[in-house]
Parts: C-alpha cells; sequence; structure tokens
C-alpha cells in the first residue's frame, strides 16, 4: 500500500497516510475539521539496489566465496 502525504490549507497541518490505491482521497483535515486536507505531489521512492541494500532486487556479489549468485550479506 502506498504511504500519501496530506496537507490541510487552512490550518498546514501535515500527515502521512497509509491507503489502498482504490481509497477514496481524505477531504476533511483530522486537525481543524475543515474539508480542505489535500494530497501533496512527493517523490518516488526507488530501490537500486545499490551496496548497502537488502533488497531482492541486489546485484549478486561477484566475490562471494560459494558463488551462489545471490546478494552476499
Amino acid at each position: 500500500m502506498p504511504i500519501y502525504a496530506y496537507r490541510c490549507e487552512d490550518c498546514g497541518h501535515a500527515k502521512d497516510v497509509l491507503q489502498k490505491l482504490s481509497d477514496a482521497p481524505l477531504t476533511e483535515c483530522p486537525s481543524c475539521g475543515k474539508e480542505s486536507f489535500k494530497k501533496q505531489l512527493t517523490a518516488a521512492g526507488i530501490n537500486t539496489g545499490a551496496a548497502g541494500s537488502s533488497s531482492d532486487f541486489a546485484s549478486p556479489c561477484m566475490s562471494c566465496p560459494i558463488g551462489h549468485g545471490g546478494p552476499c550479506g
């Protein structure tokens, strides 16, 4: 489930909300109760499989002594 950032246009209250893709957007601010709670545009989190990553998509370790082809560590 994605996490959406919301912010109230009236009082400035901000909150991250875990929602299903099929859930309707929230509109009522949990702080002031006004119908001005809006989704914010945020950057997507991307896993590149870089060193230090514990992702299933990480590159195989080239210096692995057992040669299992998966990420070491």
